[in-house]
């Protein structure tokens, strides 16, 4: 084991939007915070980036809506200012092989299975306002919701097959997984925690109602302007020792010689914090990959093994100009196969350019994984040409993130539990274990798997860490 290199009261493992919230929250309350992030960048999945061509882009999270109070909250701090996601005109849904306009919230090519889809998620609905979101596992019928798939209660619940082409392909935008792969008891605690599955599906008053001037990124980027110093970059962490009030925490930091690359490659050395309490904010699935000493509880160590990311890629193609709305198009489209089954107009609030985004996810990305870059480009070109027509295959560029390949994520946007382990391991999600305390959006009870649950679930646990403390505030509350 390395000397120590730094002590603090807190030592925060993450600088997404959840370790960040966490760390400015500590900071206020006059204690002493270092945060360690693996990457050389702080936002954890939500990133902004300005391609070559200039076209500015979100590689992760991107969209805010009703309801969503800490993330206005941030954004009102800094000044940033959001316009609404285009969705004026016609969107498209290809089903079966043909190509149909529809307005409102869902396809109306087949309106007997439109009508049945809209049943079965009203039904969802219904169920999911009887689920706790802070303790789903405590509702009488817990161990058998959890027991069934998602996919499993669509079979049963939902006659029409073009309806279940609908819902999988809305349960593939929301988590990047299928229905096949998610507990039912998980699916309705995280309906609850957005409110309903139709705000978690809907544009305008749902969660893509509106993007942000500048992109999603920057409010993560000037709170870790605001903690200065206390961000240390470019160190992913490798051990978490505890016990007796107090953690070390062990990363392989980049040498100062200009040879880490923010992925675990070059020249590394060894550098440890020690503190009084940890806060790990990293997904699920990455915890696991941490060597904790001692063990953690069986619980804690299942629920890390058990909590897969889902799997997607995300994909936007450029244009001189959004052409589709020529054609009185949203630029939206919903599909029943292929790999590109959700796409968006994510052009600029100017439009001074043209954007179609769209999510590869689930079995397909997977599928594709081994198709590499080019591959899934020629896969994506060709079906928003089929869709938009020829000019949608001849972007001016085109740029993918690839979650799954991503080292310090591994999938995206969401952890996707299955069946047994919300009601088997559940309460592991927030308990702290000792001196670790647990944040990430995963663990939060409302709006869990977005922004807006990372920054809560932050805040959540660095006060538990104050009240733990039992230290007069400096600042803040």
């Amino acid at each position: 084991m390395s000397a120590v290199d730094r002590e603090a009261d807190v030592v925060v493992v993450g600088a997404g939007y959840s370790g960040l919230s966490a760390a400015r929250r500590l900071v206020d309350a006059g204690l002493d915070v270092v945060v360690v992030e693996a990457r050389d960048r702080v936002g954890g999945r939500v990133w902004s980036e300005t391609t070559p061509t200039g076209a500015l882009v979100d590689h992760g999270g991107q969209w805010i809506g009703p309801t969503q109070h800490h993330l206005q909250a941030l954004a009102d701090e800094f000044g940033v200012t959001t316009f609404p996601t285009f969705d004026d005109g016609a969107s498209l849904e290809i089903r079966d092989g043909g190509r149909y306009q529809f307005t409102g919230f869902v396809p109306t090519s087949d309106r007997s299975a439109s009508a049945d889809a809209v049943a079965a998620l009203l039904e969802l609905d219904l169920l999911s306002q009887q689920i706790s979101p802070e303790e789903p596992w405590t509702h009488p019928d817990a161990l058998e919701l959890d027991r069934l798939t998602l996919g499993e209660w669509v079979s049963s619940e939902v006659g029409s097959a073009a309806a279940r082409h609908m819902i999988a392909t809305a349960v593939l935008a929301v988590f990047g997984a299928e229905p096949s792969e998610l507990s039912l008891l998980y699916t309705l605690a995280y309906g609850h925690g957005g409110g309903s599955f139709s705000a978690l599906l809907r544009t305008a008053g749902g969660a893509q109602e509106r993007r942000f001037h500048g992109g999603a990124q920057q409010m993560a980027l000037r709170l870790a302007e605001q903690l200065d110093d206390r961000v240390l970059l470019d160190a992913p962490v490798t051990s978490i020792a505890y016990g007796h009030g107090r953690v070390s925490v062990r990363a392989d930091r980049a040498d100062g010689n200009g040879n880490g690359n923010g992925n675990g490659n070059g020249g590394r050395a060894p550098w440890r914090v020690e503190a009084a309490r940890a806060v790990v904010a990293i997904p699920l699935a990455t915890q696991g990959r941490i060597a904790f000493d001692p063990p953690l509880p069986g619980r804690r160590e299942q629920l890390t093994q058990h909590a897969p990311m889902g799997s997607v890629t995300k994909v936007h193609a450029v244009y001189e100009r959004p052409f589709w709305r020529d054609d009185g198009l949203s630029g939206q489209v919903v599909s029943d196969s292929g790999a590109l089954r959700v796409v968006f107009d994510d052009s600029p609030d100017d439009a001074s350019h043209g954007v179609l985004m769209g999510f590869l996810a689930g079995h397909e990305d997977r599928v594709l994984d081994g198709a590499g870059p080019s591959g899934r480009e020629a896969v994506a070109l060709a079906e928003l040409a089929a869709a938009f027509g020829p000019m949608a295959g001849s972007p001016v560029e085109f740029v993918e993130q690839h979650w799954s390949s991503e080292p310090f994520t591994r999938g995206g946007p969401v952890a996707c539990l299955g069946p047994g382990v919300l009601s088997g391991c559940g309460p592991a999600l927030r308990d702290p274990v000792g001196p670790i305390h647990w944040a990430g959006t995963e663990t939060a009870t409302a709006w869990s798997g977005y922004i807006d649950g990372a920054i809560s679930s932050g805040i959540r646990a660095a006060d538990e860490i104050v009240a733990t403390l039992d230290r007069p505030l400096r600042r803040g509350s």
